[in-house]
């Protein structure tokens, strides 16, 4: 019977011996290893932070509007209405919220200067569905919503220009001929990548009060919020035969959701991922090729020590698994210290973070890049073991 404790005794002290060498050889696996753990992590860390950007704009948000023709004017009867808005909500199933918006080109005067703004009407539920944050003051309640209450709340960039640092909240904002109250001011969640209307110097409207100004009960975005995201496909069809079936022939309308460009982020964030860790992977492989390359030096250097020990008793397995045991060492210890060091960087990572971020590390990706470290040790390290388990004793013994 072999005595394991002895190959592991035999192939430490063998290590020792060579300290710095053993140290170089395993830098590779090092490398590998934490490239592995630090690829999955940058990966997943990316991943969900591009996908929860994009569900706090609204993964449940189908919206519609009209598309509009540059070459003539189209019917009033093409253009979307708040009965189109409660139809939607009336008929359609897995419909949690609807509203819409309605803007209009204005102006400012900030400082002595004419400044351009966007006056956007909008429903009820607009501010829920679109996730808008209000940093001062308040958001448009009911009363504002059935009265048509002549309160506005607008972007904290327009207000640092016509207020600087002073509160807005209560203050008389005039807009072209209108004047309006500031009751609060918001802003969007998260960054929306465009697909907003509200831009950096905007003004938000109880939609009977654009109405009432244009004499038209019309809106430009018609937004729904599906109950769940699987409900999402099914009122994106049912919305757009909706419309369709309520306008004449001629109109045609262009109906989207954000589904698109989640499952475009999981794609984008999985094929990079694979070719990452197919990088690490080829440095994982080089290190390989650099264990196997020692080795095959180690056993040339050894050829007398391997005699002797074949002299003296020692099986042939004995000699495979004592060069083995030193390669496993070698890559394994390699894998452990690449591992703590993966480990290591995102933990200290997270502190220049924002609080809100987290860079999650994945269990799978310290195993994998264990195992695989160590199955690359082995493998590599096979050829030399064997050759030095090939040798005969006595042409050993002569080697100078």
């Amino acid at each position: 019977m072999m005595d394991w404790r002895e190959t592991l005794s035999v192939s430490i002290d063998a290590l020792r011996a060579n300290k710095l060498r053993a140290m170089l050889t395993s830098l590779g696996v090092i490398i590998g290893s934490a490239s592995i753990v630090l690829v999955v992590t940058v990966a997943l860390t990316s991943k969900k932070f591009v996908i929860s950007q994009i569900e706090a704009v609204g993964s449940n948000v189908v919206w519609a509007e009209l598309v509009r023709s540059s070459e003539k004017a189209q019917p009033l009867s093409y253009e979307l209405t708040t009965a189109d808005m409660q139809a939607v909500k009336d008929t359609i199933p897995g419909v949690a919220k609807v509203g819409g918006i309605s803007d209009l080109q204005m102006s400012v005067v900030a400082q002595g200067v004419v400044r351009p703004v966007t006056l956007i009407g909008v429903t009820t539920g607009y501010g829920e569905i679109r996730n808008l944050i209000v940093l001062r003051g308040r958001y448009f309640d009911s009363l504002d919503m059935e009265t048509g209450s002549k309160n506005c709340v607008i972007t904290p960039q327009l207000a640092k220009r016509l207020f600087g640092l002073d509160n807005p909240v209560g203050r008389d904002l005039h807009v072209g001929e209108l004047i309006f109250t500031i009751i609060g001011v918001f802003r969007e969640r998260v960054e929306t990548f465009g697909l907003s209307d509200v831009q950096s110097e905007t003004v938000l409207i109880p939609f009977g009060l654009i109405k009432s100004y244009t004499g038209v009960d019309t809106m430009k975005v018609l937004d729904v919020q599906a109950a769940t995201p699987e409900d999402v496909p099914k009122v994106e069809r049912r919305l757009m035969a909706m419309l369709l079936s309520r306008h004449p022939a001629g109109a045609e309308y262009n109906v989207q959701t954000l589904t698109a460009i989640l499952k475009a982020a999981k794609d984008i964030s999985l094929a990079l991922t694979i070719v990452l860790i197919v990088i690490a992977f080829i440095a994982l492989l080089i290190s390989g090729i650099g264990i196997m390359n020692i080795m095959l030096v180690t056993v040339t250097e050894r050829t007398r020590e391997i005699g002797i020990r074949k002299a003296i008793g020692a099986a042939r397995k004995e000699i495979m698994y004592q060069f083995l045991t030193e390669a496993f060492l070698i890559s394994g210890g390699g894998a452990v210290t690449g591992i703590l060091f993966g480990l290591l960087v995102p933990a200290v990572a997270q502190m220049f973070l924002p609080g809100n971020l987290r860079v999650p590390v994945s269990p799978l990706s310290v195993v994998l890049a264990f195992v695989v470290s160590c199955s690359t040790g082995l493998f590599f390290g096979y050829l030399p073991a064997n050759q030095a388990a090939k040798l005969q004793p006595i042409e050993s013994l002569r080697y100078e």
